[in-house]
């Protein structure tokens, strides 16, 4: 992706926020309208974090010199006291390329739904106007809250109760409306293409049929850029309903044609037509459902149906770590930078997107009124029917 620095003046007051020189003239922001800004990470954690939290920092700063406060462990240190720091220089000083979060994360922080204990029994309550008077005794003029969907739903709830949110979007799974993209999708891929690229090497040598199963609940997007990009033969994503007979009909003919091995790539939560999700535990009120088992189904399948050794892989956690690849450490960046002009700006209740080769702020109720999923009539769809790959449905 190419960008045009040269015209884009939000780009060059990004450079010059994060430390870099620059000779065209910028006047320095006199006007602050956000003199303590804090700044939180919730939900599963993404590689890019740590560079949203460090263009936070240095652009709040450098150019509009107001302080920034970090809030540890997402919602949940906003309930408990002492979870709290100043961020300065210091504090993020070598963290651009690191995986994780410096403030912690948590995905069970909501609170509209907190579990405690209450007359020794535990009871889920509603604790958001807790939240909200310690976001008044601290001070903030700005919360900045980097997360995926759910989080940025518990942040636009707080909204509507008069808090000054400003979202940045954070998924591997790339399934936030509003965005072309979210930052940790690209190293997810990355890391997925990678776990395929070694799977190919041990399927061909002992003849056998590899399964991997990717992250990606509701959306595919993980399962079907890493299924092209490392030349999956089958690929299997929600949006898709697949059918195990069709599968092991692409397996047969590749194994009729002198190819004795095959790689399946499925989304956690693939599903069978007329059947449904698989989950390895059950929700409740606080946790979700989690997803877990397709790809165990799929192995047994096709082994007994096709005859062929298979091997089933599940990439897991190792989607979420490690570092963040250079898109997305350059978007993460920008969006950082992006979220804290729009808290100067007084832009509460927004959140930062990638349109195009622009970073843009839209309503974060915009944003969430629909998920993002695969088009499946969409060029990605139809690149890998071009390219012979199988959906299991057809």
């Amino acid at each position: 992706m190419q960008f045009d620095i040269l015209h884009d003046t939000h780009v060059v007051i990004f450079a010059k926020a994060v430390g870099i020189r620059s000779d065209y003239g910028l006047s320095e922001q006199d006007d602050c309208m956000a003199d303590r800004i804090g700044i939180l990470t919730g939900g599963g954690d993404a590689p890019g974090l740590n560079a949203v939290i460090r263009a936070v920092v240095k652009t709040a700063l450098n150019v509009y010199g107001a302080q920034v406060i970090g809030i540890y462990d997402g919602f949940d240190g906003l309930y408990e006291t002492g979870r709290t720091i100043e961020l300065t220089r210091a504090e993020v000083r070598g963290i651009l390329p690191r995986g994780g979060t410096i403030l912690g994360t948590a995905n069970r922080g909501n609170p509209f739904a907190r579990r405690v204990i209450r007359d020794g029994e535990e009871v889920v309550v509603d604790v958001s106007d807790e939240v909200l008077e310690k976001i008044d005794a601290l001070q903030l003029d700005t919360l900045i809250v980097v997360g995926g969907d759910g989080t940025l739903r518990i942040s636009y709830e707080l909204y509507l109760k008069g808090c000054p949110i400003v979202g940045v979007p954070k998924t591997i799974d790339n399934d936030i409306g509003g965005t072309d993209v979210t930052f940790g999708f690209d190293t997810a891929v990355s890391t997925a293409t990678d776990a395929i690229d070694k799977l190919h090497t041990t399927a061909e040598s002992h003849h056998r049929v590899m399964v991997l199963e990717l992250m990606g609940r509701d959306a595919g997007f993980i399962a079907l850029h890493a299924g092209i990009a490392g030349g999956a033969d089958v690929i299997l994503i929600p949006e898709v309903p697949f059918d195990f007979e069709k599968v092991c009909r692409k397996i047969d003919q590749r194994a009729a044609s002198g190819r004795h091995f095959s790689i399946i790539a499925v989304a956690e939560g693939a599903f069978p037509a007329g059947g449904a999700q698989v989950y390895s535990r059950s929700g409740d009120e606080i946790s979700a459902a989690r997803l877990g088992g397709i790809s165990q189904d799929v192995g047994e399948f096709v082994a007994e149906t096709c005859a062929m050794e298979t091997r089933v892989t599940v990439l897991g956690h190792l989607q979420r770590g490690g570092q963040p690849t250079a898109f997305d450490r350059w978007l993460a960046t920008r969006f950082g930078a992006a979220a804290v002009r729009m808290a100067m700006e007084g832009k509460h209740g927004c959140m930062a997107s990638l349109q195009g080769q622009q970073v843009r702020d839209i309503p974060l109720e915009e944003a969430l009124a629909e998920p993002k999923r695969v088009d499946v009539e969409g060029d990605a769809v139809l690149t890998a029917r071009g390219l012979g790959i199988s959906l299991g449905d057809e």
